[in-house]
């Protein structure tokens, strides 16, 4: 293929791309997010890249709020001294060797990742970055005690998030960054799990989204697929005692329904070792990982007017491919009741609407459409079903439509071909000679 070729193809791909990122775009504006990491993305060298992400994501106006772990680095701590490395049911007991460790590993992180976050080189992603970090004592702690007969002295739980103070740095368009250290009102300080700090951080701020990097890609299935969206009752059900679970699955999944329970509006599991995995999770329709929600993400629903733009966006292709009757936004706004939607995470991705002729107990499915990139999944099925029960909600006996494209999908769903003799009278003045559709119809 020739060089100029190739180039085209990639110009297009991007352009593509990008127009399909821009409904995100808009939406994340505004919004609060928590990404939280563990200290190996700064120990192997991955918060570079991460860093461009997240200034990205900054330029875009999305209100982040960094939570980083220092396991790898309290570890060489606690090595190079010598001292004792100890856990307790998957907890660090922190004893005063350890917190030395704890507090000189976390300080080292948190000044390199504010460093990475402070670059601006000129020909990099950083050039013209004028980004702000805030950090503190945002975190109020308490000792977690006794766990199994073992005391885990200095290791904490999160006991309260300073969300006001939080939202003042991020009014003030700054990135807050938390270290996995927690103070209490009489100044002690306590070891705490980056798990736990984002976790409340997430829910004490009303987060959009509390995203975990981590070792593997994701929750995965039975037969080793990765889940890619999650309901809380689902991940419950993974949950289960018995679970074989990989280890940092077993400490972000839990984490995640908490957060949803709470109020988070969508939790992520995504892999540390992919490039712009961020990226790719946040502004691709697929995804790259596992996504946790309160609710099915998918929903069929009658429209409102606040769905107008949203569902002309979806038709206005197909009616400049000659497949859908042209609709302005006027008219669509004035029969707006007659439409129903095909909502996922936000996004109208179907629609179809029903007019009816009561006279003859019948009405005309139109102006049916799935978005290309959400067809072959069962959603034509699962519209057109929906759209059938409410004709018969509505005392309707018989369903038509009117098709120039796609004949062959309706008589594989118990349609049949009928003339144009055969439509309500009224339906027959309106008969389109020109554009020649054919008739389908099917009994309820």
């Amino acid at each position: 293929m020739p060089v100029g070729t190739q180039h085209s193809e990639l110009r297009t791909h991007f352009v593509a791309w990008f127009r399909s990122a821009a409904p995100y775009i808009h939406a994340f504006r505004g919004k609060t997010f928590v990404v939280a990491f563990g200290g190996e993305v700064v120990s192997e060298g991955q918060f570079i890249a991460l860093a461009h992400d997240i200034n990205l994501l900054n330029s875009l106006g999305v209100r982040l709020v960094l939570v980083h772990g220092a396991r790898p680095q309290i570890e060489e701590e606690l090595t190079e001294r010598g001292a004792a490395i100890r856990y307790a049911g998957g907890m660090r007991v922190t004893d005063d060797d350890a917190l030395k460790c704890v507090k000189e590993a976390a300080g080292t992180v948190r000044v390199e990742i504010e460093a990475l976050l402070s670059m601006g080189l000129a020909n990099s992603p950083m050039a013209g970055a004028d980004i702000r970090v805030a950090s503190g004592n945002f975190v109020t702690a308490m000792p977690m005690g006794v766990l199994g007969g073992v005391d885990l002295m200095h290791t904490g739980e999160v006991r309260k998030i300073d969300a006001t103070g939080i939202r003042r740095r991020l009014d003030a368009n700054e990135i807050v960054l938390l270290s996995p250290l927690g103070y209490s009102p009489t100044g002690e300080v306590f070891n705490l799990s980056l798990e736990d700090v984002a976790t409340s951080a997430a829910i004490a701020l009303d987060a959009d989204k509390l995203i975990f990097l981590m070792d593997t890609a994701g929750v995965a299935g039975e037969n080793g697929d990765l889940l890619r969206e999650l309901t809380t009752a689902e991940a419950e059900a993974i949950l289960v005692p018995t679970a074989a679970l990989p280890t940092d699955v077993g400490y972000y999944l839990p984490c995640a329904v908490r957060a949803c329970r709470k109020g988070v509006a969508r939790a992520h599991l995504i892999s540390r070792h992919i490039d712009g995995a961020l990226l790719q999770e946040l502004f691709t329709h697929e995804g790259i990982g596992s996504m946790v929600s309160e609710e099915p993400l998918e929903t069929l629903r009658d429209a409102t007017i606040d769905d107008v733009g949203g569902i002309l966006a979806l038709i206005e292709p197909l009616e400049a491919g000659g497949i859908l009757v042209r609709r302005s936004r006027e008219l669509l706004e004035m029969e707006i009741d007659r439409f129903s939607v095909l909502e996922y995470d936000g996004l109208i991705i179907g629609c179809a609407a029903l007019y009816p002729f009561p006279k003859e107990k019948a009405a005309e499915l139109a102006c049916m459409a799935v978005h290309p990139d959400y067809r072959g999944a069962g959603r034509g099925e699962a519209l057109l079903e929906y759209m059938q029960v409410r004709a018969l909600g509505k005392g309707f006996k018989q369903l038509f439509v009117l098709t120039t494209r796609t004949a062959h999908w309706f008589l594989e769903r118990g349609f049949t071909e009928a003339g144009v003799d055969k439509l309500p009278k009224a339906k027959q003045g309106l008969y389109n000679y020109q554009r020649r559709s054919k008739v389908f119809m099917k009994k309820l």
